[in-house]
């Protein structure tokens, strides 16, 4: 049996195909990404060890969702599909765990829409799309990245706004990444050895969305996205946290939705360097003396380090700190920055072995540090699967 996974970005459709027995874990068997929509979109794939790539005019999500249907028809891949997991940025308050995808859950997803326009809109298209192309219907699950913070203290979930507004428009933290925080979490104590159970860790998911999150015994207690994936570090493209006057000044400026589209879209990195949203060619261009693309790297580092030490004194100090996503598992140097004159707390960084660990797990951090520092390739795609397939059988046993 396969189980099929989507992960809708906001200009990428990723997808990974895991072959699942009752008695096993789901083992991958192929993958591939849909990126650069329009006229020359990039499918590329990797399957029984061969890598291709095509160009071709793919202009959504629901296309993009299509053509991987119909790339896996082709190869007969589709015949013993069991399961489809789709990871669900907002879930809000209706969803706390996953859920078997029908005409309610759609119609709550889409509710949610307004809470994350970049992700859940697209997330649809790609139910939509495999809800066509599968006669007989594929059953079809439901992964919300908001679930892992279900149990957020009241405490840090609220914001100090009227209590109706809370009740009546559901505006209060949510929390997201969920999946990748989880992954992090679940690997460090793998991976270390370290009971769960009194364990006080900082995850720092960082990548196009970054986000970071203090989590004891294995349970979030404080997190940086909000209502909606803006608040919190400086990311790509994203603003992060900002004054809500200048917010209200601006809107009355420019309108609600231009400034919509900036704060998503023109922000972040490349709204500072004035030039890039990608870390890599920011360091790039900060090495060649570019003073936007040094602007921007300071400011990154310098949001990280503040809420470092927020979640430090929230946890009243830390294990470990386990860093994942594209940046935290591909840029040593920003880690070494997040981490330099931490001392006073614990921290040190090995230099020689945070240089080395690109893109796999590695311990960064010297035996002597009180604190450890890990690096953790997220694989938010096997818990999409693992997620998917028990919530399949659960509500489908003969499967």
């Amino acid at each position: 049996m396969f189980i099929l996974v989507f992960n809708s970005g906001s200009s990428s459709l990723k997808w990974q195909l895991f072959e699942a027995t009752a008695a096993s874990d789901p083992t991958p068997c192929a993958h591939g990404t849909v990126t650069a929509f329009g006229g020359q979109a990039c499918c590329t794939w990797l399957s029984d060890g061969q890598r291709g790539e095509v160009r071709g005019s793919i202009v959504d999500h629901h296309a993009a969702a299509v053509w991987v249907l119909n790339w896996l028809q082709d190869r007969g891949l589709t015949k013993g599909l069991a399961a489809i997991g789709h990871r669900i940025v907002h879930g809000g308050d209706v969803f706390t765990g996953p859920v078997l995808i029908d005409p309610a859950a759609v119609a709550a997803i889409e509710s949610l829409s307004a809470l994350a326009p970049l992700h859940n809109p697209l997330a649809l298209q790609v139910i939509h799309a495999c809800e066509s192309f599968f006669k007989p219907p594929v059953p079809m699950a439901a992964v919300f990245d908001t679930a892992f913070f279900r149990d957020l203290p009241d405490h840090a979930r609220r914001y100090a706004l009227p209590d109706e507004w809370t009740r009546n428009h559901g505006i209060r933290r949510y929390g997201f990444h969920g999946l990748a925080h989880r992954w992090l979490c679940q690997r460090y104590h793998e991976i270390s050895g370290a009971g769960i159970g009194a364990s006080r860790i900082i995850t720092l998911q960082l990548g196009q969305g970054c986000s970071m999150t203090a989590i004891r015994g294995g349970v979030p207690v404080e997190t940086s996205m909000g209502c909606t994936p803006l608040e919190g570090l400086i990311m790509a493209t994203r603003c992060g946290d900002i004054d809500p006057g200048a917010l209200l000044h601006l809107a009355g400026q420019l309108g609600v939705e231009p400034l919509r589209e900036a704060l998503n879209q023109r922000a972040g990195l490349l709204g500072i360097s004035g030039i890039s949203a990608d870390m890599r060619e920011l360091i790039m261009l900060g090495a060649q003396g570019h003073a936007g693309a040094k602007r921007a790297i300071d400011a990154f580092c310098h949001r990280a380090r503040k809420y470092l030490g927020a979640y430090l004194a929230v946890l009243g100090g830390a294990d470990a700190i386990v860093f994942g996503g594209g940046i935290g598992e591909h840029a040593p140097v920003i880690r070494e920055r997040i981490c330099a004159g931490q001392e006073w707390c614990g921290l040190a960084v090995d230099e020689a072995a945070n240089a080395r660990a690109i893109g796999k797990e590695a311990c960064i951090s010297p035996p002597s540090s009180k604190m450890a520092a890990y690096v953790v390739p997220v694989n938010e795609a096997l818990l999409i699967a693992r997620d998917a397939w028990d919530c399949v059988r659960r509500d489908h046993p003969s499967r």
